[in-house]
């Protein structure tokens, strides 16, 4: 199959890797030109995944029409903030497009097969979602994800093209659920690295995980997903990983936000993605709209974009009323 990969970042290369492994012909976009020259020339992503060498089978191509030109699937691995840009460029496209980007859109409330349904409306869409951390799905450690997709056999194809003895892939249906799933789970990351931050320990962190993979359910119901699918791979399993990783950039966020330094500091000291910033910005407009109780999210958003005070978010948290477990 040609396969094309939108987005040269860590993710997308790690993407582009399972692909080639599995007998596919791959080509990478990126925006930047440089980058592309530098990984054609190398045959690694040393900006991103830095002494991984990328496996036979691939080609780079900075043109974005030459790249999606024989594709049969597109990847589209770029950060929500530009996605729907990217993807309205590709509007013609007609087969089978695979976004791996978690995030919410702030106007519109869509995840990102969401905005797919609006700017490739000839494309079959679908969702790869879990918890996956580029640099070790890149060095081959066992890694299991899952593709939702509304048509099963879409979620399928998305399966066969990626499944591999170290990188499991489920199916689904529940695209919102997934998605949902992967998107919130960056916002309660930002607050368990807080939890690091204030050295606040393993009760505390236990006990902010579960809760907010309780906000994630309440959240996802109230846009019409599946209760359990926050149970699976893209809730508890990318919520379990990105709370607790080394390697997670929403997690750290939150350390260095409980250790006292600004938001603003931290952004202008950060040279990638921090999915959860933008995300904690629109999960807050999504649940004024629809009405839920999501009191981490409140305050994940009050801390990053209202210059509240760590300890006073910690606080207001902890002193609010009493109440069964849901």
């Amino acid at each position: 199959m040609n396969v094309t990969i939108v987005g040269a970042g860590a993710w997308g290369t790690a993407l582009s890797m399972l692909a080639c492994q599995n007998g596919h012909a791959v080509t990478i976009w990126g925006h930047d030109p440089v980058h592309l020259a530098e990984m054609a020339a190398s045959g690694a992503n040393e900006r991103k995944l830095p002494g991984i060498a990328l496996p036979s089978g691939w080609r780079a191509e900075p043109d974005l029409g030459r790249a999606a030109q024989d594709a049969q699937l597109i990847v589209l691995a770029v950060p929500s903030r530009a996605f729907r840009d990217v993807s309205t460029r590709l509007r013609s496209f007609a087969g089978t497009v695979v976004s791996v980007t978690k995030g919410i859109e702030h106007l519109t409330g869509h995840t990102m097969c969401g905005i797919l349904g609006e700017a490739m409306p000839n494309a079959a869409a679908a969702a790869l979602s879990g918890p996956s951390l580029a640099l070790e799905v890149a060095r081959g450690i066992p890694t299991a994800v899952v593709a939702a997709a509304h048509d099963p056999a879409v979620a399928r194809s998305v399966q066969e093209l990626f499944h591999r003895p170290t990188f499991r892939v489920y199916t689904s249906t529940d695209v919102v659920g997934v998605e949902l799933g992967g998107a919130m789970k960056n916002v309660i990351a930002i607050a368990a690295g807080v939890c690091d931050g204030l050295s606040f320990g393993d009760n505390a962190k236990a006990a902010l995980v579960t809760r907010g993979q309780a906000e994630m359910r309440r959240i996802g119901v109230a846009c019409g997903a599946k209760a359990e699918t926050f149970a699976g791979l893209s809730g508890l399993g990318d919520l379990t990983v990105t709370c607790f990783s080394q390697l997670s950039r929403n997690r750290r966020l939150g350390e260095r936000l409980g250790r006292g330094e600004t938001v603003a500091d931290i952004l202008a000291s950060t040279h990638s993605a921090i999915e959860g910033y933008h995300t904690a910005r629109s999960a807050q407009e999504l649940v004024r709209r629809r009405g839920v109780a999501a009191p981490l999210t409140r305050e994940v958003h009050a801390m990053l974009y209202e210059n509240k005070d760590v300890r006073r978010a910690v606080h207001d948290l902890l002193g609010r009323d009493s109440k069964a477990e849901d």
